[in-house]
């Protein structure tokens, strides 16, 4: 299997907004996005306008009104708002590549000081084949100057298309509430100059602050999926993030296509307070050591073809294992994902 190029019309650039003046983010990227169609979605608790530079023709903006006269105000506080505003982004789409970066995040430069293009990575990691079945210890083969190693079977070395491309962060690394609170001026200044494809039946946390995707392969298992509220009072905001980088790293095995990470790296700029966020986290951290165990068991029936049929076998399953739970968070994320997975269907077969 060989690399493939990605035309930049095949490509979407979503961007979750949740600061008002993009100003600065927007001419931070300037150079790398005015390439590609982007849509900026607004967080629907941000209030007024947002403020864009002239320059980014290209362009769609979504506001609150635009997603409630699409699927309703319920499903817009249910599923859109906060950070799970850029999934709408994913919803609306019509391209089969989408790259999403924040608004806290600007380009990273190299172990060299040259800029890294983020979005052409993610292009380089989705148009080369991934290699989850067998682990290459000399990280990607398919990269110049690379190769497979010794004992690597030829029978596997054609790879398997790629998925998912999840990008890493420099500055405020990916980390935790709770270790942020006890590390609050640790940094990553560490630039690792290497991709390596995430081993099949491997869960891993997933970020959408910093990936890129094949839609068409994936995209209904990226969703807003634990977005849920206990009496009005925690959001698990990034918790969201990893309960749907799960679902999504099991329908990968399951349709054997790959993930992978590493490059690219953005700059993430400070934003937020670890201890705020450790209130809001708290509750879906436990959650997410019952779910762990829950996602390595998951076996998919060979019926499940394609990534919504997948969702919706997952959506089952969390059911019957949690059900019994009263109130149970899963169950409503069970709920969620069914929803998700009519809303994707209804946008994207108009004719059903």
């Amino acid at each position: 299997m060989a690399q493939f190029y990605i035309k930049d019309d095949e490509v979407d650039i979503v961007i979750g907004a949740l600061q008002s003046d993009l100003t600065s983010f927007m001419n931070a990227w300037k150079s790398i996005f005015s390439r590609y169609h982007l849509i900026v979605v607004q967080d629907p608790d941000l209030k007024g306008d947002l403020k864009i530079p002239d320059g980014f023709d290209n362009m769609e903006i979504i506001t609150k009104a635009d997603i409630d006269q699409a699927v309703g105000s319920s499903l817009t506080t249910k599923l859109f708002s906060g950070y799970s505003c850029r999934y709408y982004g994913y919803l609306v789409s019509k391209k089969k590549y989408v790259i999403s970066i924040d608004d806290d995040c600007i380009p990273a430069k190299d172990d060299k000081g040259f800029e890294v293009d983020a979005v052409a990575q993610h292009l380089i990691n989705l148009g080369t084949p991934a290699t989850p079945l067998f682990f290459n210890t000399l990280y990607d083969p398919y990269r110049k100057g690379a190769d497979f190693v010794r004992g690597y079977p030829f029978s596997m070395r054609e790879g398997v298309p790629c998925a998912l491309s999840c990008g890493l962060w420099l500055n405020l690394a990916d980390l935790d509430a709770p270790t942020q609170a006890l590390k609050p001026e640790q940094r990553n200044t560490r630039y690792v100059d290497a991709v390596l494809t995430v081993p099949a039946k491997a869960m891993m946390p997933l970020s959408g602050v910093n990936i890129g995707f094949n839609r068409e392969l994936l995209g209904p298992a990226l969703f807003p999926g634990l977005k849920l509220t206990k009496e009005g009072k925690f959001r698990w905001e990034t918790m969201e993030d990893v309960f749907s980088g799960m679902c999504a790293k099991v329908v990968c095995d399951h349709l054997k296509v790959g993930a992978k990470t590493g490059l690219p790296y953005v700059w993430r700029e400070e934003r937020g307070d670890a201890v705020q966020s450790l209130k809001k986290e708290w509750e879906g951290l436990k959650l997410m050591e019952d779910a762990l165990p829950f996602f390595e068991s998951i076996k998919l029936p060979a019926e499940a073809v394609k990534a919504d049929d997948c969702m919706l076998e997952i959506a089952k399953m969390v059911k019957d294992k949690f059900g019994a739970e009263k109130n149970s968070l899963y169950v409503q994320a069970a709920d969620a994902m069914v929803e998700w997975v009519k809303l994707w269907k209804k946008w994207t077969e108009p004719s059903n």
